[in-house]
Parts: C-alpha cells; sequence; structure tokens
C-alpha cells in the first residue's frame, strides 16, 4: 500500500544520473522547478515532458517508480481540478448548471496546474530515485558551504535532511507491517464511507507515532555513543568530484534555463509570468 511511495526511496543503479556529482543533479532540479512555473503554455509543458523522458531514459530507472510518485497527490490533483474547473469564470462558458459553470478559462487553468504539479513530483522523485541520501546532504551541503560566513548552521541543516531523508522509507516499511498486523487482526481500511476510512487509521498512527520516538532515541544515543560533537573536525570518506558528466549536466542546466527564458520572452508572457510566480 505505502511501498508504492517512490518519493525519498533511492534506486540503485550505474547509470549516467546516477554517476553525475549530486551538486549538478540538485542544481538542475532546483533550475528544472524554476522553469515549470515561467512555462505557461501547453507547448511549454510539451518540452519539459520530452526532456523528462530523456532524463528517465538516462536515468535507468523504470519509469513505472517514476509514475508511482504521483499516486500520493492524486487526492491534490482531484481538489485542484475540480476548484478551477468550476469556479473560474474566466473565458467562455462550456457548461452551466445551478452555480457550477465550465468555462474555457477554467479548463484551461486546470490541465496547466494538473500538468504542472505532475511534472514538478516527477521531477523531484527522479532526483531521489538516483540520489543515495547521503550524497544528497553531501551536495546540498557544499552548495550551501558559502553561508558558513555568516555563521548559518550548513552541517546542522545537512544533517537534519540526512536523518529526515533516510527516515522516509523506514517510516513506509514500518507504515506497511503495521497495517498487516492490523489486517491480521480483522481491521478493514477499504470499506465504508472516507469518515470511516479515516476513523480506521487511527490505530496505525498512534503505533507508529510511538516508533517513531524510540527510532528518534536509539539515533540519539547511538550519536552519543559515538561522541558526535557535530561538523568540527569531520571529515567525509566520499568526497564529490565534478567530472565530463557533470559538465554535459551544467550544459543542459544553461540551455534548459535560457530555452525557457526566451521561449517566455517570444511568446510575450514574461511580465505575466513573474508577477504571478511571487505574488
Amino acid at each position: 500500500m505505502f511501498k508504492d511511495i517512490a518519493f525519498g526511496q533511492y534506486y540503485p543503479g550505474q547509470s549516467f544520473l546516477h554517476k553525475m556529482d549530486a551538486r549538478i543533479k540538485i542544481l538542475l532540479a532546483v533550475v528544472y522547478l524554476v522553469c515549470m512555473f515561467f512555462i505557461q503554455s501547453f507547448f511549454g509543458f510539451a518540452v519539459i515532458l520530452v526532456l523528462l523522458a530523456l532524463m528517465i531514459a538516462f536515468s535507468g530507472v523504470p519509469a513505472k517508480s517514476v509514475f508511482k510518485s504521483v499516486k500520493p497527490i492524486i487526492f491534490l490533483l482531484v481538489f485542484t481540478t475540480v476548484l478551477n474547473l468550476f469556479f473560474n469564470p474566466s473565458g467562455e462558458t462550456l457548461v452551466e448548471w445551478w452555480i457550477f459553470r465550465i468555462t474555457t478559462g477554467g479548463l484551461i487553468l486546470s490541465g496547466k496546474l494538473v500538468l504542472r504539479l505532475i511534472l514538478i513530483v516527477m521531477g523531484a522523485s527522479l532526483l531521489t530515485l538516483t540520489t543515495t541520501p547521503m550524497d544528497l546532504t553531501h551536495g546540498i551541503e557544499r552548495l550551501l558551504k558559502p553561508l558558513k560566513v555568516i555563521h548559518f548552521p550548513v552541517s546542522e541543516l545537512a544533517l537534519i535532511m540526512s536523518i529526515a531523508l533516510r527516515m522516509i522509507p523506514s517510516l513506509i516499511d514500518e507504515t506497511d507491517r503495521i497495517i498487516r498486523a492490523q489486517k491480521a487482526r480483522g481491521a478493514d481500511f477499504e470499506s465504508g464511507n472516507i469518515f470511516k476510512r479515516a476513523k480506521a487509521f487511527i490505530p496505525i498512527l498512534i503505533p507508529l507515532f510511538i516508533s517513531s520516538f524510540m527510532r528518534a532515541a536509539d539515533l540519539a544515543n547511538a550519536m552519543n555513543s559515538r561522541c558526535y560533537k557535530g561538523s568540527k573536525g569531520r571529515t567525509k570518506m566520499r568526497v564529490l568530484k565534478a567530472g565530463w558528466r557533470d559538465a554535459v549536466g551544467a550544459f543542459v542546466i544553461v540551455a534548459f534555463f535560457g530555452g525557457v527564458i526566451s521561449l517566455n520572452f517570444l511568446s510575450g508572457q514574461l511580465v505575466e509570468t513573474l508577477p504571478w510566480m511571487f505574488f
């Protein structure tokens, strides 16, 4: 049930994306995310979709694993679609019934929002599927290293992110184990209305919280027993080094971002996009 969640889980491999420097992949993901908010046309979404398909092909990760990441946000997608489809008055009216009205503007906006959310989630999951939690935190730490000048706790932030990413697969496995145990005792999570289903999950949440606190206590004891004192005097077994793959990735970042900006300039939508993006 919960094992279908792909975000935060690593898929082992030796592909082009797996061997890229984590810093370049993080920058590529950030540029990808920013570009997703700049794009306002379906042609732009088609370009992003082609790029994402190429990245999936170069990653060696099964497309099924990437598509699984969309499953947890299905409710959000449906809610967003309904909200914009029936309550957006812009454009020409297509269907009208009682207080509900479907317009061309609402239809287009719903399609864009759904595409944007799906592509963002799939892109983020591709990053975690091709990068180990340790490399991901090391990459973030190296990228944020200049902030140490203003005494920003970069190493502590990287440690928090590392623990959080490592806990995601553990919590998924623990949740799945508790669900199987409750089903063996006769619990039913699939019948009844939405309120009954939500109530049925209470016996899962309580032991999950207890298990999480126990894991956190065990981790704290393990860190204390190993005399962990933060980043002071700490070295790394694996040092991140950029190679030819990362040069290709950097070129893709510049070309992709430049292409999206140019596309918006040519279509005359950049001025309209910036206020919507930040406000």
